[in-house]
């Protein structure tokens, strides 16, 4: 089988060890990568009954074998750990550029237990690991911590995903956030790195992804480029973001609105992507080989900033108006949405 790194590396944060282990082969034939392997490893190492934010949980984050290669929309890497939203194995996931900068250092996998007693980050880069002191960088939002972390590793090419001072005080809805805005962002996981005091992953590096037969592969690649291309979603998507569901799910009264106590928000429409086009929209972009490009970059008062969306908006129910658009835009870029509510 082909599409892997070939490599899986296990970090044990009490012990301050890396050791790097081939991926085996039954575990890329019967779990593919990504979830299935996050969800194999972890059944396997902790222990049910284990408290999500104890050292003995253990934190999975994959990719898997499409991940890097260039067929559409093959960007995505999974994380993986028991959660402490809901007590269960659980996942979530990202885009961006990081899963593919994973295989480009060399690894499918990273496989992270135990418990430091200071701030640490697991450098990957092309097929060695270390781990490196993460005090410098403690008390950072994500912002500042990407940019210090690739200044002082000299590589403007490395990938960043980490946590910022709501996964170190471990609240129990910190994201993990890669490329300074895409966000794995359920079940907790923020606070599962920060009870490790892991403040990041860094990868780096520009090993090949081998493919078994890259003739048959991107005769794959065009037909799905051209499937994706011809259905309409690609197209309203491309045209108006993830946000284009805000009126549709509004009209079905399926808009979660103050907890989901309404299906319904009356202020829908100006936050629509329909409205972000018409307002504050600048350029669309998208993910590592992605042909839909839905993310937005927008501009509120001389600032341009990716995204954001504004599912966090509907959820704590502010009340919107036809002008206050740019105000929750901004408000969300400076982290203070909860002074709108």
């Amino acid at each position: 089988m082909d599409g892997y790194a070939g490599k899986i590396v296990y970090a044990d944060l009490g012990r301050g060890t890396v050791e790097i282990r081939p991926t085996p082969d039954d575990l890329k034939r019967q779990y593919l990568g990504g979830r299935g392997f996050g969800a194999r490893i972890v059944a396997d190492r902790v222990d049910p009954t284990t408290d999500p934010l104890s050292p003995a949980n253990v934190f999975v984050l994959a990719s898997g074998p499409l991940t890097g290669t260039g067929i559409p929309l093959g960007s995505r890497y999974e994380v993986s750990a028991k959660s402490p939203l809901n007590g269960t194995l659980a996942s979530a996931n990202s885009g961006g550029t990081f899963g593919w900068k994973i295989k480009k250092a060399g690894f499918d996998a990273a496989v992270i237990s135990g418990r430091s007693e200071k701030p640490v980050y697991l450098f990957l880069n092309e097929g060695s690991a270390e781990l490196r002191d993460a005090s410098p960088y403690w008390g950072r939002d994500v912002y500042e911590t990407t940019e210090a972390l690739i200044a002082d590793i000299g590589d403007p090419k490395a990938k960043v995903a980490c946590i910022g001072p709501a996964g170190e005080k471990q609240s129990l809805i910190a994201c993990i956030m890669n490329d300074d805005d895409r966000a794995a962002g359920r079940n907790g996981f923020g606070a599962v790195m920060g009870s490790k005091n892991l403040k990041a992953i860094v990868a780096t590096g520009n090993l090949p992804i081998g493919v078994a037969d890259q003739e048959r592969l991107n005769a794959v690649k065009e037909r799905i480029r051209e499937k994706i291309q011809k259905n309409g979603i690609c197209e309203a998507l491309t045209k108006y973001g993830t946000s284009v569901l805000v009126n549709i799910v509004n009209e079905n009264g399926i808009l979660p609105t103050r907890n989901f106590q309404s299906g319904h928000f009356a202020g829908a429409e100006n936050i629509s992507g329909e409205k972000i086009a018409e307002t504050i929209l600048k350029k669309n972009t998208g993910c590592y080989a992605c042909i839909v490009r839905c993310s937005r970059v927008c501009e509120v008062d001389g600032e341009v900033h990716e995204g954001p969306e504004y599912e966090p908006v509907w959820a704590f129910g502010a009340d919107i108006g036809n002008e206050d658009i740019k105000l929750v835009t901004k408000a969300a870029w400076e982290g203070s949405v909860s002074d709108l509510l």
